[in-house]
């Protein structure tokens, strides 16, 4: 569809030269997943920020020309650093936390709710910055509320913007890993073009991992959910050099031979397997002679026991009935309910991946699940690889010792682990970075707007 052609406007020569720099502010950037997908399509990442230290010092170690600001932004001086740069960017992009989402049955605004100050902060820089385009993240429980009509006006700026939300999964993005998110893409209402809408391969919706009961113990099968997309994803799925379409194992099977307990956290390229499919010669680029973060955490007698009753893809509803008990070794570990059993919290833990099809969903704790062949946690380099972070991309913590401002107290081992389980997956960043260029572009030809910028 060809543009309209732009309203004459004194700001479109502003708006031509901001939209040219390809420029990119980061609000609530933790280790800056959103930024990594930006710059690997091309964007240059000039400012970045969070509460979280550590965070920050993962953002500024890999970040090392962007201005990292650390601190809440709610704080004055903290926000108008922040602004500064957003006024110069061509996009701003973030993932705000929002802790309220029942405002439906007291028909009340969501940014109007004390507790989503941060999503209301973000709304604010976009009003103050008037950057050409956005990007905002966040989770679809949201939508799933009903949230996004609201959240819809809030971001148009009174009409200043043209927005679209939709709901996307980074596996069908090829990253190897099922994760919905709720994206909503602003384009300035100049440039009379329609934020674009993101379609990947729909894998998700082809196939499926199920659980089948017979004779033998249970065993899990990737299944076609319709018949000629899941026969050609079934397809992506064992072929090496596909990368539109990533298996766990294909993410992170050169990664099969970290030791376990060992405490050094770097190891030398040529000490790894080689890379075995089109998706690890990816990651490995750029990485250099050694790779970071691969340490491999030491589990509880119990918790191996366990592991080795659970299939590929199964979780605690393999285990039998003996294994279910509290302690199995005699070892005393964690909180015991008073029971004799594992309570429920401890279910979620009991999972490992399926080699064949991606991970679930990551989250912040190491053990949210385990790998497909070994009785064994995750580093975090695999946790890394199954988001799609590069192998260059290094997870460290602040130096500071102690608890300081905006920390999490587990300490720095769980924060590596809490930054790779709270980021954007860099390739559905990267997707959604390349779709908004795409777009901008198109506006930009428009003989109109060129006319006016002249």
């Amino acid at each position: 569809m060809t543009p309209r052609r732009a309203r004459a406007s004194p700001d479109a020569a502003e708006l031509f030269d901001r939209a040219s720099r390809g420029t990119v502010v980061d609000l609530f950037a933790g280790a800056g997943g959103i930024s990594e997908g930006f710059r690997q399509a091309g964007f240059k990442i000039i400012a970045g920020s969070d509460y979280d230290p550590d965070a920050t010092a993962t953002y500024a170690l890999n970040f090392p020309g962007a201005d990292v600001v650390t601190g809440d932004i709610r704080q004055s001086t903290i926000k108008q650093r922040i602004l500064s740069a957003a006024k110069d960017a061509s996009i701003v992009v973030g993932g705000p936390p929002c802790q309220a989402f029942s405002q439906v049955r007291n028909f009340s605004r969501m940014i109007d709710d004390p507790r989503n100050s941060l999503y209301r902060e973000f709304v604010d820089v976009i009003s103050a910055a008037r950057p050409v385009a956005f990007l905002m993240e966040n989770v679809t429980g949201i939508d799933e509320l009903g949230m996004r009509e609201q959240m819809l006006s809030d971001l148009s700026i009174g009409g200043a913007y043209k927005v679209r939300g939709q709901v996307v999964n980074a596996a069908d993005f090829g990253v190897p890993q099922t994760r919905k998110r709720l994206l909503f893409i602003g384009l300035r209402e100049e440039l009379s073009t329609e934020p674009p809408e993101l379609r990947g391969t729909r894998a998700t919706d082809a196939v499926s991992l199920a659980r089948f009961n017979g004779v033998a113990p249970a065993h899990y099968k990737i299944v076609a959910q319709t018949p000629l997309d899941g026969k050609n994803v079934l397809l992506a799925l064992k072929d090496k050099e596909d990368k539109s379409v990533v298996s766990a194992a294909d993410a992170i099977s050169d990664l099969a031979g970290l030791p376990v307990g060992n405490r050094l956290d770097e190891l030398p390229c040529s000490e790894l397997a080689p890379a075995a499919t089109a998706y690890q010669r990816e990651m490995r680029k750029g990485a250099g002679k050694t790779i970071t973060n691969v340490q491999v955490p030491r589990i509880n007698v119990d918790t191996a026991i366990r592991l080795e009753s659970i299939p590929p893809g199964g979780n605690h509803r393999d285990l039998p009935d003996e294994l279910l008990e509290r302690y199995i070794s005699g070892q005393k570990w964690g909180q015991d309910n008073g029971s004799g059993k594992l309570s429920r919290r401890h279910f979620y833990a009991y999972r490992r991946l399926h080699p064949g099809i991606w991970a679930w969903t990551l989250t912040t704790k190491g053990d949210c699940v385990y790998h497909y062949k070994h009785a064994r946690a995750l580093s975090v380099r695999e946790f890394a690889r199954l988001q799609s972070f590069p192998d260059r991309f290094t997870f460290t913590t602040d130096p500071r010792v102690g608890q300081i401002e905006g920390r999490h107290s587990e300490g720095a081992a769980h924060s590596r682990y809490r930054q790779v389980g709270n980021a954007v997956p860099p390739l559905l960043a990267k997707a959604a970075a390349q779709a908004i260029r795409a777009s901008l572009r198109k506006a930009l030809s428009s003989e109109g707007l060129k006319t006016l910028a002249a």
